[in-house]
């Protein structure tokens, strides 16, 4: 492992200097070095060069689990434990995930509906349950709201509304936007948390008219809404974190296309057998 270290390094730093400071030979590095590579390293050189392609294109959000995935989903037969061993080797790893808290104040003045849902996040079709909620982003010019619809079946972001204040508004476009691009028919339970933009008369009023069943989580209690809690924390600790968004203009931009083309059709979900969510519903529903 030394002498694959010292080749590693080779023309960024001198091979002595290196032999001294890991306590190998330089004769000892030259004679390794002069040894015909091995079929297994040559394998797993083949096979790390592949993995670091697969996990930047990930945003280098990827573990060994995803990774692996991908490479079965490939067409290549090895193992999830080579492929961890390979990751640690070569200094492969996810991005550092940070703590996150629910960000909806609940608003206790208006009546609520009952938490139907009951965190019954398994769900059997499409079109059946959705889930929203809100969340912010901090830019430069101030705090950019996300309101997002999620469909529980297959984890799929199927609505959002960004903005610059946290209203009844945003959460209106994102169900809005929702209703209009999967047109369902009567008999989805939404599921939220109590926060007034949910409450309100004209939310309300939106999921009557159009036969869906409002659920609502107990008070404070984020993990009754947990799927989409869980989305939020995802995009925080893959992206948001790793951004500094100077306008509410870029960050909006960057989170529309991670949400569309990364999170929707590319990201492995470990909850959909490693599928992305447009894959997951493609292959279970044939649309």
């Amino acid at each position: 492992m030394r002498c694959h270290a010292i080749q590693a390094h080779t023309g960024r730093f001198p091979v002595t200097l290196m032999c001294r400071a890991l306590a190998v030979s330089s004769s000892g590095y030259y004679a390794w070095a002069a040894r015909p590579e091995s079929r297994r390293a040559a394998e797993n050189r083949r096979l790390l060069a592949e993995i670091r392609v697969i996990h930047a294109e990930s945003r280098r959000t990827y573990g060994s689990p995803r990774v692996h995935a991908t490479l079965q989903a490939q067409g290549q037969r090895v193992g999830a434990m080579r492929v961890a061993r390979l990751m640690q080797d070569g200094a492969i790893r996810a991005k550092m995930v940070k703590k996150w808290r629910a960000t909806t104040e609940s608003a206790q003045a208006y009546p609520v509906a009952p938490n139907t849902l009951n965190r019954q996040f398994a769900v059997a079709a499409p079109n059946r349950v959705w889930a929203g909620d809100i969340t912010s982003i901090w830019t430069a010019e101030g705090w950019l709201h996300l309101a997002v619809v999620l469909d529980l079946y297959s984890r799929r972001v199927i609505a959002w509304g960004m903005g610059r204040r946290q209203t009844q508004d945003l959460a209106t476009a994102a169900l809005t936007m929702a209703l209009e691009r999967r047109r369902p028919t009567p008999g989805v339970l939404h599921h939220t948390d109590r926060g007034a933009q949910y409450v309100a008369a004209t939310y309300q009023a939106l999921l009557a008219t159009h036969g869906l069943t409002a659920s609502m989580s107990r008070r404070a209690n984020c993990w009754d809404n947990a799927v989409v809690e869980s989305f939020f924390h995802t995009l925080k600790t893959e992206l948001v974190y790793h951004r500094r968004y100077m306008t509410r203009a870029e960050a909006t931009q960057d989170i529309f296309e991670w949400i569309e083309v990364f999170y929707n059709r590319v990201r492995r979900h470990s909850t959909l057998g490693y599928r992305s969510p447009a894959e997951f519903e493609a292959t279970t529903t044939g649309t």
